[in-house]
């Protein structure tokens, strides 16, 4: 993907990870579904549904102020659990492990752009703690059960970036 040098590029990236074949690897595109339909026709946001694209995915993070990934976290919690990193702990040691079954996972796509000089200042990652990321589709109850707390946390996310913006903007 390439913006060309007329092109609106919304500032706010939401992007859902996760391969649907694997269980509750998934969950990065089912609450990507969630978030766009709130967000669809918002100019400052563009959801992006990554799936297991890794590194091809690198020009959707150039010219933005906040990336927002949406993806399993495996962070030790309970399945289930929803956790919101930000900044330096998204890019310090948080996802830059491999945390999903997925290739290219978000701490490499990060760390590359951070290389490049394309990440954008603002980071976030909305994990929900997988209970099972093996081959079946759809997502465990728990994790499922978990969608509705990860999309009012994923929006307060959203709204505080666009807020930020907006602050900057009249400054």
């Amino acid at each position: 993907m390439a913006f060309g040098p007329d092109q609106f590029v919304p500032p706010v990236l939401v992007l859902g990870l996760g391969n649907v074949l694997l269980g509750d690897d998934g969950v990065g595109p089912a609450l990507l579904r969630e978030v766009c339909g709130l967000y669809a026709g918002v100019p400052g946001v563009e959801c992006v549904d990554g799936g297991t694209q890794g590194m091809a995915l690198l020009g959707y993070l150039a010219g933005r102020e906040a990336v927002i990934i949406l993806d399993a976290y495996a962070g030790g919690q309970n399945a289930g659990v929803v956790s919101v990193l930000e900044g330096p702990e998204v890019l310090g040691g948080g996802v830059t492990r491999s945390t999903t079954a997925h290739e290219g996972n978000a701490g490499e796509l990060l760390a590359i752009a951070q290389l490049l000089g394309e990440l954008p200042e603002r980071i976030f990652l909305v994990g929900i703690e997988p209970e099972r990321v093996r081959t079946e589709l759809g997502l465990s109850e728990r994790v499922a059960s978990a969608l509705p707390g990860a999309l009012v946390r994923t929006c307060g996310v959203v709204e505080q970036v666009l807020a930020e913006l907006r602050a900057e903007m009249m400054a």
